[in-house]
């Protein structure tokens, strides 16, 4: 995503300068989504239906509670994880 993060898909793994980042299931996968397209503004919505799909009920500040601690454990790369506001997030990097 930037700098010395790195992302396993097929091990479902985060490297930051070779040392595994410990994230849980959700916050792989949002990671994972948001490197996916970087630039591109992914919406609440559009990352809650990418992870649970449209039949599952979720709020969607629970989004916003993901990529909080998502930040925390990528430390510095964590700035790379832009809030676009009222709208969702991108990676821009």
């Amino acid at each position: 995503i930037g700098g010395p993060i790195s992302i396993l898909p097929e091990n479902y793994e985060v490297l930051s300068s070779g040392k595994k980042i410990a994230l849980t299931a959700t916050e792989f996968k949002i990671l994972h989504l948001l490197a996916s397209r970087k630039g591109h503004v992914f919406t609440r919505a559009a990352i809650l239906d990418a992870l649970w799909g449209e039949d599952t009920i979720v709020v969607d500040r629970t989004i916003d509670v993901h990529i909080r601690h998502l930040r925390e454990k990528l430390g510095a790369a964590g700035r790379f994880i832009e809030s676009i506001r009222s709208i969702g997030y991108r990676i821009d990097a």
